[in-house]
């Protein structure tokens, strides 16, 4: 009886629909006693199993999705053909909760389930997971390959990113999507060709927005790749792995030192030196991050205050803070915490803040943030300017304090009209914005005089220096003090 009313429970969507046979039934059958029991024990059945495990759960989505593939695997294997498995992602949809609110991020991602479950094909089912992923299970098919499985991602796609119209106005999401085909999988089954898409899934996500990606061996290497680095990042940490190097920031009209740049590296045990291309895809959108960013302002501050004491003084020095850690509410006090731990005004902190971050809608959490951390006296850097895309209407909403050329504009400036025309304007932008600049990736002699000529205030870049852990930028801003003396002595002896 027990296990008839469990059923029961895990199918009430259907009793519903159901419910006025049954009713009808019970009365043919038991007349009015058999109608009341029936109308006494469906309820209960669902108030007391409902929500202990059956395909409504989330918790067991991913299972259903395997024990699908693994029937359509029996299926394909006794009768020939094939099948596949599709992981779509939507793009943002934080963001989107953000910007819409939650009910309305709701009913705009619920809509596009709805015409995806219309747009799929006899006996493909569409399952939500537990990370808010969708998941399609293909039904057996003569032939699945790469071009097909890109036709059907494809198909999706438009019809996900059709615009969902709301009381407000209309809304439009994007989605990425990856896929495996199981005969790309030595040994397929079910759970297999489930992780496969969704390794193929987190790709497409990273490659966003609209990306669609196939399952590849290199894939699948590249995620364990950046799993070990997960895994490891938090105990290479406590051991000290993790090091801020620095480059410098020279001043074009007297080549003085105004600051230095940390960038963080990992000496790792056994891949030596990495930088933070080769660990950063790892830890992004998890904790790690904020652990990294804490990491390096401890260090780039510890840097200043022994410099202070060494009489190597440096003016200030730019940190790097990614989108996920300037929405922490709590970051302007983490900063005031840390700079009276080393005793340091807060104008000797540079924020640096990429441009991509603030291009855009321009959330308002970073720009309040923002706009605490300029209050309290620290500089605000634009990293990477050119590049996001940002107006001029989301630069003015943030306190910032000068502009970072991005190296894409500085390469061959000296030689280039184009490129000298487009520095020129973002100098003229930035003097009518009251802002300094700072042209970042200067690699040659000629680069760095032409930036002089055509006044941006500061350089970065290998024709200065290299970045270099702090014993060797000890070393050499002593060297450099020591090459504008002696230049300067020649230039009073000229005279």
């Amino acid at each position: 009886m027990t296990k008839a009313l469990q059923h029961l429970a895990d199918h009430a969507w259907k009793i519903l629909a159901l419910l006025p046979l049954l009713a009808l039934l019970a009365v043919q059958l038991g007349g009015e006693a058999a109608l009341a029991g029936l109308a006494v024990a469906l309820p209960l059945a669902v108030l007391a199993f409902g929500r202990k495990g059956g395909p409504a759960d989330s918790g067991a989505m991913s299972d259903q999705v395997i024990a699908r593939l693994d029937a359509t695997l029996a299926e394909v294997k006794a009768s020939g053909g094939t099948t596949g498995c599709l992981v779509i992602q939507f793009d943002d949809a934080a963001h989107l909760c953000d910007r819409l609110g939650r009910a309305r991020q709701s009913e705009v991602l619920s809509a596009c389930v709805a015409r995806l479950r219309g747009a799929l094909r006899p006996g493909d089912l569409l399952y939500t997971l537990e990370d808010g992923s969708l998941a399609v299970a293909l039904a057996a098919s003569p032939r699945l390959d790469l071009e097909i499985m890109v036709r059907i991602a494809a198909r999706l796609q438009l019809v996900a990113q059709q615009p969902v119209t709301l009381a407000t106005g209309p809304v439009q999401v994007t989605c990425s999507i990856g896929f495996c085909v199981a005969q790309q999988l030595s040994q397929p089954s079910g759970r297999a060709l489930l992780d496969a898409a969704q390794v193929a899934g987190d790709e497409a996500s990273a490659c966003r927005p609209g990306a669609i990606r196939g399952f590849s061996a290199e894939l699948a290497r590249a995620r364990a790749d950046r799993d070990g680095l997960r895994a490891g990042f938090a105990g290479a940490v406590d051991r000290g792995e993790i090091r801020a190097w620095f480059q410098p920031q020279v001043s074009t009209d007297s080549g003085e030192v105004t600051g230095i740049e940390a960038l963080a590296r990992w000496q790792h045990p056994d891949r030596g030196c990495l930088a933070p291309g080769a660990f950063l895809p790892a830890l992004e959108g998890s904790d790690l991050m904020e652990l990294l960013g804490q990491t390096m302002l401890t260090q780039s501050l510890a840097t200043l205050a022994e410099f202070d004491r060494k009489g190597l003084m440096i003016p200030t020095v730019a940190v790097n803070f990614s989108a996920q850690e300037l929405r922490d509410p709590h970051l302007p006090e983490r900063l005031g915490w840390t700079l009276d731990r080393f005793q340091l005004a807060p104008s000797r902190l540079t924020v640096e803040v990429l441009e991509s971050v603030v291009a855009g809608d321009g959330e308002d959490i970073i720009a309040a943030n923002i706009g605490r951390i300029a209050a309290m006296g620290c500089n605000v850097d634009l990293d990477d300017f050119g590049t996001g895309h940002a107006s001029i209407t989301a630069i003015r909403r943030f306190a910032l304090n000068r502009l970072k050329i991005d190296r894409s504009f500085i390469r061959d400036v000296d030689q280039n009209r184009d490129q000298q025309n487009l520095v020129t304007a973002i100098l003229s932008l930035a003097e009518r914005l009251g802002l300094a600049t700072l042209a970042e990736g200067v690699e040659t002699p000629g680069e760095h005089a032409l930036l002089a000529q055509l006044g941006c205030g500061h350089v970065q870049g290998y024709v200065i220096a290299r970045p270099m852990p702090v014993d060797d930028l000890a070393a050499w801003l002593a060297a450099h003090r020591e090459t504008r003396a002696q230049a300067l002595r020649i230039d009073v002896k000229a005279r």
